[in-house]
């Protein structure tokens, strides 16, 4: 049974106050080349690249989970994506204007070897893998997914930062013609994310292309987006035609819009409440009541050594 909403969660905490606010608002003004090329064969050909196209070839990931999968269905109508609409059934309603061919993305900043890859690139730089993890959202609902793609790592390795490279800085596409969310001022255009360098390196942070076998939908993220599962989910970005190696924090969407409630790292963590809602335990979309939230979303063993001795209260 689809559940666009959970019962228990009020409209006020599915969206930030200020976008629920200005919710009518919007709905009125709505009305690496040549290491690429020796990677391997390509496991997707281009003309089959849409939307639903089955991808080929994928291994097992020893880093999934085996809870339950959230149906694909929940997964791919009940979305945040908020440059197609800040209801959780809009993205699936307005990204069919999305065109994710052709489609590049650029590697610059502080790097050896700066780069700009299409898609087709991307998709065999290295072996795809299927990884089903979970997924925490700050709203308080969450998913299990089988997620498509391979560890970003694999792509940092190949434009060898340089020792100045501290952070990664992902820049997604804000394209109002594509995007009608584009044409109000929810956030600060283009959405921006970021990670340490050693998050970005961790091998669970993925570069996605797909889900349950198939290429990502648009309301999904299409064609490559950021998958990052200890974190909430606004820190995966979506859509990303730019990743930049800097020297300093990138100044990111959420976090430049009301610093006090999306902190930079916003690691899930059930003893850091959001200032509006509990974080200690979530809704896990398509079962009913309350599970207690895990540390790190479960992933504390593989990730829990990167924030050594920080303060995850002042640093959430």
């Amino acid at each position: 049974m689809l559940i666009r909403r959970p019962s228990d969660i009020l409209p006020s905490e599915i969206t930030p106050q200020a976008l629920y606010r200005g919710r009518r608002a919007f709905l009125r003004s709505a009305g690496l080349l040549a290491a690429a090329a020796g990677s391997g064969a390509l496991l997707i050909p281009a003309h089959a690249a849409g939307a639903g196209a089955k991808l080929a070839n994928l291994r097992k990931s020893p880093f999934s989970t085996n809870e339950d999968q959230t149906p694909y269905k929940d997964v791919t109508t009940y979305n945040n994506y908020y440059e197609f609409g800040t209801d959780k059934d809009e993205p699936a309603e307005n990204a069919h204007t999305l065109k994710t061919r052709p489609w590049t993305v650029v590697i610059e900043g502080e790097v050896k070897k700066s780069l700009t890859l299409d898609i087709d690139q991307l998709l065999k730089l290295a072996p795809l893998e299927e990884r089903v993890y979970r997924m925490r959202c700050v709203e308080g609902w969450s998913m299990v997914i089988p997620w498509v793609g391979y560890s970003l790592s694999e792509l940092i390795k190949r434009v060898e930062p340089t020792g100045n490279a501290k952070y990664v800085e992902f820049v997604t596409l804000a394209d109002p013609k594509q995007m009608p969310g584009i044409s109000y001022p929810v956030l600060k255009w283009p959405y921006v994310e970021g990670l340490r360098m050693d998050e970005a390196m961790n091998r669970l942070a993925l570069l996605c292309v797909g889900l349950y076998g198939e290429v990502l939908p648009n309301q999904n993220g299409a064609p490559v987006r950021l998958v990052v599962p200890w974190k909430y989910g606004f820190k995966s970005g979506k859509s990303i035609v730019k990743i930049r190696f800097t020297a300093t924090q990138p100044r990111t969407a959420w976090n430049a819009a009301q610093a006090s409630e999306y902190g930079f790292y916003s690691n899930v963590n059930p003893e850091v409440d959001h200032p509006r809602w509990s974080q200690a335990k979530e809704r896990r979309i398509g079962e009913f009541g309350k599970r207690p939230t895990l540390m790190f979303n479960g992933y504390a063993e593989q990730v829990a050594s990167l924030y050594a001795g920080m303060d995850l209260k002042k640093n959430f």
